[in-house]
């Protein structure tokens, strides 16, 4: 069985500064030994990732799009931000990747559509995190599960870790997977382990894109 945090960023990321090696060293001591790297913008981290990393890391990335994030998973190329949601998902059906909504409703990340244009979606949707641990509130996870079993869409969780402290925070324990396909029936057939991230977590993110910056 895997025990795999689905939302980890790297050092490549915009706002984080984790180095990969720190990763991989916090993973092997919480015992997680699946994850997928879904930074903003490139998969450059995650490629790294998958060369230095003792188990299975998956490709992702956070897109932006201008109402809100949709992620790829299983992805080949990074795809750009700034094109509409129909737009990128295009873009990751493309390379035969998988679409995610990540912390679709969360209230300060939510993708900012209507629930008609939600549901007018989910047929181009595969995967709908139901569990971030930086998303302070419970009524957003429990729209995304909602959401999900509505459209019998599969469910992932992760600590959307942008530190060492927060890896892990979230997991699914899921059997085995090879391909994209069989990651989907792992999923289904996973269990979901979360805790929430304390508030002041989101400062580490602050303080590492003002180091960038500068």
């Amino acid at each position: 069985m895997l025990k795999a945090d689905l939302h980890i960023h790297t050092k490549y990321s915009m706002d984080c500064d984790t180095p990969l090696e720190k990763i991989v060293a916090r993973c092997n001591k919480l015992g997680i030994n699946c994850i997928a790297i879904a930074d903003h913008g490139t998969i450059e981290g995650a490629l790294r990732m998958q060369e230095i990393a003792p188990f299975p890391v998956i490709i992702a990335e956070e897109v932006l799009t201008p109402v809100g994030e949709i992620m790829g998973v299983f992805l080949k190329e990074g795809i750009s931000s700034g094109s509409s949601v129909r737009e990128t998902i295009e873009r990751i059906k493309e390379q035969d990747a998988l679409v995610c909504l990540p912390h679709p409703f969360d209230t300060l990340r939510r993708l900012r559509l209507s629930e008609l244009e939600l549901d007018a979606l989910a047929a181009d949707i595969d995967i709908v995190e139901v569990f971030n641990s930086r998303s302070p509130l419970q009524l957003p996870a429990l729209k995304a599960q909602a959401f999900a079993d509505k459209h019998g869409l599969a469910k992932c969780a992760g600590s959307d870790a942008h530190s060492t402290l927060e890896i892990g925070r979230a997991y699914v324990e899921m059997p085995e997977f090879k391909d994209k396909d069989s990651y989907l029936q792992a999923l289904r057939a996973g269990t979901i382990t979360g805790r929430k991230s304390s508030l002041f977590i989101h400062f580490l993110s602050v303080w590492a894109r003002i180091k960038k910056a500068f």
